[in-house]
């Protein structure tokens, strides 16, 4: 695992200084510990920060073809690099490395653009092409590993693996957007199709794009994207057992290293799933580690100590105290965006942990998504099974009156928390999932911002775009429709850049089996009833381990990282709560009406209401806002 960065100069190919390039690397020095390096070109400048995980000593980067006609840098791992070595081989191709970082040369030699179809794993590359003069950028499939751009003042663009290399750049605004405010006060973290600062791109997930001297830059090109419209046909036995080889072939190919391998290991489904079929493919114990809480009731240690007797792995664990919040100015530092998935404190402090013993982790991210696992996904398709019964002339009138009258009550038992329900159900299933996923709803997204800020944001709202890729997705129900919306914006958006931000920070590669795209393929064309079937999500997953895992394991409650945001800024972060309506980097943005920001944390610390996610929310925002400099 490595960080990248580089210039390119579109209109006129002007020299580029390769010190500057240098110092874009430097601020990833934590995504490669292990070495440097910078190649220049009139035009082009490429660099490269080294996390030395195959072919330790003979892959350095930036990395020429064979035959010197194209050059290289490289973030990510690809899983079948023998196998397309062993093709490309036959084929005439000449290689100087065991790594997998000269087959993507010699395979986009080879094949072109196409290369990007026969290239399974996890990558965002640069590649610049000396006879034809062009920029190759690619990300893959799920948007594992990130890719940021910035068009530039002085007619290149430059590009990073994290926005932290563009700020290195003396040419990069900073500029907020007032769209990517927007988005983020909905979602809680700025999804891909946008930047937290004006004019920064996220190359977006599936994509590339090609970019030549003299000629204007053009759009990503989608490569990728995965599909609902069919269904597989055959028994639950028979899917089972079809699942079970895509699960092992995902987890298998994510174990090739020359350095310490092991998984994190929480004690759910999906991480005890790869465990166990990591310990079936290893000679050796796995190596694992899970991280624990005082509270009880937020502690699954004991779960994580089950599954590891049960494998006899190598198993370390650490309680963590449930007041660790002392990190936050330092998860403000890692994302660079404002990111408010309180998940990534203890996510930090497991990549830590296992960054002690190995170099790469195996996850079990991306299983949720792909198979039905949230409790939204039943609660939806419970919804749209009353949609169906019930015309829009009537759930409209009806339960948008009952939801509106409905009292907002976080503090009562679930059943009597109906307000969000009713409200989606009165709207359509596109719209009923994003207010669902959205963690502040537009009409209090409202009464926060300024008259000012109103009318630069318009009439966006951070829904729009969510509910446009449902609609246009390829899918068949909207059950579908809203696992695309996870796997495509979600996933890549919230998920994938904590682990990858986490781990990266620590110098840590995280690989995610469950992510295979073939396994993800496979998943979506799985029938209704192989994915949600008597209330339970990843019914087939479920059904399939276990014959590896014990039941309690499988089916008991689903439980995530869980932060004790509510307690914090009640008690040892409740100063912290009141400065946000009075906060100096916030203030000077005019974003919000801090008088309304103010009465909202009073609520809170009062215990009068709950608005410990928003409040969270505007306190990583501030501490974005302060370390970019920004003031509006």
């Amino acid at each position: 695992m490595c960080g990248i960065a580089g210039i390119f100069h579109f209109e006129t190919p002007k020299p580029v200084d390769p010190v500057r390039v240098e110092r874009m690397c430097d601020a990833l020095v934590h995504r490669g510990p292990d070495g440097a390096g910078v190649w220049t070109a009139p035009g082009v400048g490429l660099g490269h920060r080294r996390l030395s995980i195959i072919d330790l000593e003979g892959s350095p980067q930036p990395m020429h073809s064979a035959d010197g006609r194209a050059v290289i840098v490289f973030n990510g791992e690809i899983y079948n690099f023998e196998e397309l070595r062993r093709e490309l081989s036959a084929m005439g191709a000449q290689f100087n490395t065991r790594g997998d970082t000269e087959v993507i040369l010699a395979a986009w030699q080879k094949w072109g653009v196409k290369c990007l179809d026969r290239l399974h794993g996890m990558f965002a590359f640069a590649l610049y092409d000396l006879d034809t003069r062009e920029l190759f950028l690619a990300r893959d499939r799920l948007g594992v590993k990130p890719l940021f751009t910035a068009r530039l003042s002085d007619g290149s663009v430059a590009f990073a693996s994290e926005m932290k290399g563009l700020l290195a750049h003396p040419l990069l605004r900073r500029e907020a957007d007032p769209l990517a405010v927007e988005d983020y006060l909905a979602w809680g973290y700025v999804p891909d199709h946008r930047s937290f600062l004006k004019g920064v791109e996220k190359l977006p997930a599936g994509h590339y794009r090609l970019l030549r001297h003299g000629v204007p830059p053009l759009p990503p090109v989608q490569w990728w994207d995965i599909s609902f419209a069919e269904r597989r046909t055959g028994s639950s036995a028979d899917l089972s057992a079809e699942l079970l080889h895509h699960l092992r072939a995902g987890v298998t190919s994510r174990m090739i290293a020359d350095v310490p391998l092991g998984a994190f290991l929480s004690g759910g489904v999906d991480s005890s799933s790869v465990v166990a079929l990591m310990a079936e493919a290893s000679r050796e114990p796995v190596r694992t580690c899970s991280i624990g809480f005082d509270v009880a009731a937020l502690d699954e240690t004991a779960y994580a100590q089950q599954v590891a007797q049960l494998f006899g792995t190598d198993h370390r664990s650490r309680r963590v105290d449930p007041d660790d919040f002392g990190a936050i100015d330092r998860i403000a530092g890692i994302f660079d965006e404002p990111f408010a998935d309180a998940s990534a404190l203890p996510t930090l402090r497991v990549c830590e942990l296992a960054r002690e013993n190995v170099t790469v982790a195996l996850s079990g991210d991306g299983a949720d998504e792909a198979f039905a696992g949230y409790r939204r996904h039943i609660f939806h398709a419970r919804e749209e099974q009353a949609r169906a019964v019930l015309p829009g002339f009537l759930r409209g009138p009806v339960f948008g009156a009952l939801g509106s009258a409905w009292p907002k009550a976080d503090w009562a038992p679930r059943p009597l928390r109906a307000k969000s329900t009713l409200l989606s159900l009165a709207a359509s299933g596109e719209e009923g999932y994003a207010r669902g996923l959205s963690v502040i709803p537009p009409e209090l997204r409202q009464t926060l911002f300024s008259d000012a800020f109103l009318k630069v944001r318009g009439d966006y709202r951070a829904e729009d775009p969510l509910i446009r890729m449902m609609r246009d997705a390829p899918a068949r129900s909207g059950l579908d429709r809203a696992q695309y919306a996870d796997l495509k914006f979600w996933l890549p958006g919230d998920i994938l850049t904590k682990v990858d931000r986490t781990s990266m920070a620590v110098g840590l590669e995280a690989r995610e089996p469950l992510l295979d795209h073939r396994l993800i393929e496979f998943a979506a064309q799985l029938p209704h009833r192989e994915r949600i079937r008597g209330g339970q999500g990843k019914w087939l997953l479920k059904h399939t381990m276990e014959r590896h895992l014990p039941r309690e394991i499988l089916y008991r409650q689903k439980q995530g990282f869980v932060t004790p945001l509510a307690q914090w800024l009640r008690g040892p972060l409740a100063g912290e709560a009141r400065a946000i309506g009075s906060s100096a980097a916030l203030a000077r943005t005019g974003w919000f009406d801090t008088k309304r920001l103010s009465t909202l944390a009073e609520e809170h610390i009062s215990g009068r209401s709950d608005h410990a996610r928003l409040l969270w929310q505007l306190l990583m925002l501030d501490r974005a806002v302060d370390k970019l400099g920004l003031s509006a």
